[in-house]
This record gives C-alpha cells, structure tokens and sequence, in this order.
C-alpha cells in the first residue's frame, strides 16, 4: 500500500494532482479508518498507470473518466492500440532526429545531406502535426487503421508528389473562392471546386466513398478549427463547400 506522498514520489505526479484525480471520482483511494489517510493499493496503482498513458495521448480528464467507467472498456485491447500509436509516434520522432543530427553536421561541414533526406525529415513533421492537432478525432471517427495507411500513404511521397499535392492544394482554394464569391454551391465552379477536394482527398485517403466525403464536409462545418482553416480562403467557405458537397457526391 502506498500513501499519497509515496504514490507522488513513485508516479512523479504532484500530491496535490492526486487529491485533483480524488475530487473528479478519477482516482478514489482507500481511506485509514483511524484518520482517513488515503491509502494506494494495486487497484489504484493500475489505473493511475491507465490514467498517465491516456493522459500522455492527449485525452482530457473527463474523458479518461468516462472510459474507465465505461463497463464495456477493454484495457488490454485499448494498451494494444495505444503501444501502435506510441510506435508511430517513436518512428516519427527517431527519423525528426536523425534529420535535425544531420542538419547540424551539415550546418558545421562534417556531412553532405541529399534533398531527400531533407524531404524525408519535412513529411515526418507534418504527419507528427497532423497527429498531434487532429489524431484523435481521425482514429475515433475513422480508426486506427484508415489513419495509419493516410499516414503510411504521407511518408511514402516522393518530393514531386509532395509539390504536386501543394498545387493541387492551391488550386483547390483558388477554385473555392472564385465559387464562393458567385455564391451558388449548384455552379459548375462549386462543383470543379468539389472534384478538387475529391483528388486532394484521395492524396491522403486509400479509399474514396461519397458517404465519408459528405461526413467530412459536415465537420468543416461542426469544427471550429476546420470552419476557421476554409473561412480565410473565403469568408463562409466551410458552409458553402459542404453544401456543394452535398450536391456532388448525390
């Protein structure tokens, strides 16, 4: 049994976030009849454990609650799915490292670096941003798997693709300005527009399906951080393309 000074020490956590997990019901240790210490055992060291890994992925503590009150949850299949997306995120940190030990010798002249090595360094940062600003909901929405093989799919792009996807991307929102501006999702322009996010999708998707493409268009809309990325291309652009959206993928 541990006490909550000893469970800090071990934990590396804080006294004072163990008494915070206590008042949430995240954590609720045994009390000392004679003075109500609370008192740690291996229940309550397990789920701190659970508690820390969920935490260190980015989940609030609120959600960490529900999950673990949830009578249907399965540690060990939920450990499994997490030690994927820690061996993602390994890779990727391993090869941003490398990269930046190389940059640094090329920097002092001990090494020569080849424009794919850069490159090589640049897709691994942005698949590591990708993950860390919309990881969470893309598993949860899609699953681990469909953001593995957009992830996978990423990595393996050459330079030449990574610049024609940039064109493409600019294209896109020149495109979807120009609609927005004539107003009428229904407009051979909106629905140009619509192929052009349809092609700039499947850079990234494996597959393509017009049910999961009017499902994204939805969260341009629901999202704030999605509704505020299209609106300075044009404002009121994340509505009007999920509207076109809807039009194309009847």
């Amino acid at each position: 049994m541990y006490t909550i000074a000893k469970l800090a020490a071990l934990s590396g956590l804080t006294t004072r976030a163990l008494r915070h997990y206590d008042r949430l019901g995240l954590l609720c240790p045994q009390r000392m009849p004679s003075n109500g210490y609370r008192l740690y055992g291996p229940e309550e060291v397990d789920r701190l454990q659970q508690i820390l890994i969920f935490r260190e992925l980015g989940l609030p503590l609120d959600e960490i609650k529900d999950i673990l009150a949830d009578n249907s949850f399965d540690a060990q299949a939920a450990l499994r799915r997490h030690l994927t997306k820690l061996k993602a995120k390994q890779q990727q940190l391993e090869t941003l490292i490398s990269s930046v030990e190389k940059t640094i010798k090329v920097n002092e002249g001990e090494i020569t670096m080849t424009d794919h090595e850069k490159f090589e360094g640049f897709k691994q940062q942005l698949v590591a941003d990708n993950e860390r600003c919309y990881g969470q909901e893309a598993r949860q929405r899609y699953g681990d798997e469909a953001v593995n093989q957009s992830n996978a799919k990423m990595q393996a792009m050459s330079q030449a693709q990574h610049a024609q996807m940039e064109a493409l991307t600019q294209q896109l929102n020149s495109t979807l300005a120009a609609a927005v501006a004539q107003g009428d999702p229904a407009s051979d322009l909106a629905q140009k527009a619509c192929q052009l996010h349809k092609e700039w999708l499947c850079q990234h998707w494996s597959s393509y399906h017009k049910q999961a493409h009017v499902a994204l268009a939805q969260t341009y809309v629901d999202d704030p951080r999605f509704t505020a990325y299209y609106d300075k291309i044009a404002p009121g652009a994340a509505r009007f393309l999920r509207d076109a959206l809807v039009i194309y993928c009847r």
